[in-house]
């Protein structure tokens, strides 16, 4: 009763969402939370994924981070570890956290998929919507000062905004009262280096909101 109680009133179901970054609700160990969570997404066969997935791929970091990162999908790294972003596309995103004067096990790192799509194909959008309740329970629960999308998924679901990655990247919006950054996907950046002085101009706007020290050398990484 208790998560359910939990999941309605982060929906709104009760006519109000929890403050802007507010954090996790006092007395509840978010920790304790998302584990309970995870273990329910183990069971879930919404869609098809979970019978070619060899593992679940839910969430990995601090329950109390202050910016939660998330992408699309796993790949196959990520699908055998049962980790988000642990491949290439991963330590990409692992030194943009260092260059932000913070390491992973800081923040929190998760998909708009908890399972790998095929041949590491785009998220249809069936998988989309049922794979995306699990997201939204995840971030009620982590209730983090800033959400960070990586790319054209998690952009468009979390902002609600259609126009595009290259559009919407280094303007902030908002879910649910969290600040929102979106800003390209580190698989993009593997592909188009140049693009990671952009992405390093959102970080640093991240950094600014959050009141933090904006290093001098990130853009490098």
């Amino acid at each position: 009763m208790e998560n359910w109680l939990d999941y309605f009133i982060g929906l709104g179901f009760f006519g109000f969402y929890l403050p802007k970054g507010s954090g996790p609700v006092p007395g509840e160990d978010p920790a304790v939370r998302l584990d309970k969570l995870r273990q329910e997404a183990v069971a879930c066969k919404e869609c098809p994924l979970y019978k070619t997935a060899n593992n679940l791929v839910f969430g990995v970091g601090n329950p109390l981070a202050e910016i939660v990162f998330v992408g699309e999908a796993p790949g196959e790294e990520e699908d055998l570890q049962g980790e988000p972003f642990v491949g290439r596309a991963g330590q990409l995103l692992t030194r943009i956290i260092r260059a932000m004067g913070l390491a992973r096990e800081d923040v929190y790192i998760a998909n708009i998929l908890k399972h790998r799509p095929p041949n590491n194909r785009n998220p249809l959008p069936e998988e989309v919507r049922a794979c995306t309740p699990w997201l939204d329970r995840q971030i009620d629960i982590l209730r983090p000062k800033v959400i960070i999308t990586l790319g054209k998924f998690s952009t468009e679901y979390l902002s609600g905004n259609p126009e595009g990655i290259t559009r919407v990247r280094g303007r902030w919006h908002e879910w649910r009262g969290i600040p929102l950054m979106p800003t390209f996907h580190p698989a993009y950046l593997l592909h188009n280096p140049s693009a990671k002085r952009l992405v390093w101009d959102d970080m640093k706007a991240v950094l600014g909101r959050l009141g933090r020290p904006i290093p001098t050398n990130g853009a490098k990484g």
